[in-house]
């Protein structure tokens, strides 16, 4: 049995069924990182004190870490086109490089983490840490996922490209949309955590 619109639009949405399951994904996605980061203000706005997270924090490796994660953005766009045409070696090359974005974006992370711990700043010190590293961890966490599933495409590809490669080309853009999401987390969390 053959499941319908894997390739085509529904006629219903204008969508594949995967990435109108990716939109709905994502939506619950913006609840939960929307919950958090109202969380946050409720925090910062009802404290006698709040430090500035560019006093506490590091904020040159987080610089870093979001050029890191805008090139994987655009890795990633390149990934994809590449498949739109039909360039499978270029999208391959255009997809390590985003997963080695990803990686190299939680290696800085654990550097980052590592010198926290060092000075005994762990998420029990206060509410600013707590803060901190629940939404650092979290999004940390969207990307090693992210990161699975990129790696999981990579070692099994080729296989779907030389069959359905319309389909496979769909599942990148899937995966593209959930990194974009990811990456637009951050791009929130960096000027709210780290500078402000």
């Amino acid at each position: 049995m053959e499941i319908p619109y894997t390739i085509d639009d529904r006629p219903d949405t204008g969508l594949y069924n995967a990435k109108l399951g990716i939109w709905l994904f994502l939506a619950s996605e913006v609840m939960l990182f929307g919950a958090l980061f109202s969380t946050l203000v409720l925090l910062r706005t009802g404290a006698d004190y709040w430090p500035h997270g560019y006093e506490k924090l590091n904020v040159p490796l987080a610089t870093i870490n979001t050029f890191v994660l805008i090139a994987s953005s655009v890795t990633m766009v390149m990934s994809w086109a590449s498949l739109r045409l039909k360039d499978f070696r270029k999208h391959r090359l255009y997809l390590w490089l985003t997963f080695l974005c990803g990686l190299g974006f939680m290696v800085i992370k654990g550097i980052e983490y590592g010198t926290k711990f060092s000075h005994h700043l762990y998420p029990s010190t206060d509410n600013f840490y707590a803060t901190y590293y629940t939404l650092t961890g979290l999004h940390g966490l969207h990307v090693v996922g992210g990161m699975v599933v990129i790696l999981y495409l990579l070692l099994t590809g080729s296989r779907m490209w030389q069959s359905q490669p319309e389909r496979f080309t769909n599942r990148i853009e899937v995966v593209g949309l959930y990194w974009h999401f990811v990456d637009l987390v951050w791009i929130f969390l960096f000027p709210i955590l780290y500078l402000l």
